[in-house]
């Protein structure tokens, strides 16, 4: 199973839970999974989460595959200008 770590900003939507094993195929799948376990959660990985799977950060990753060893942290997308 793929390693999942939130960002510590997401904790108030998970219950302080920042750290769990997931079977998941891809980041679609990633977010529908985290979405059903944490309704909370759900609408900030539609709206603002970067994706870093190994040493790649994804903004836009939903079709990015996830191996069962991968290393998968989820955090804010940062705003540039």
């Amino acid at each position: 199973m793929a390693r999942i770590t939130l960002s510590s900003s997401l904790a108030p939507f998970t219950g302080g839970v920042l750290e769990l094993e997931l079977d998941v195929a891809n980041v679609r799948q990633l977010f529908q999974t985290l979405g059903e376990r944490y309704p909370e959660l759900q609408s900030h990985l539609e709206a603002g989460i970067a994706v870093a799977i190994g040493d790649e950060i994804y903004q836009d990753a939903l079709l990015q595959p996830i191996e069962r060893e991968s290393e998968v942290i989820l955090i804010p997308k940062i705003a540039g200008g």
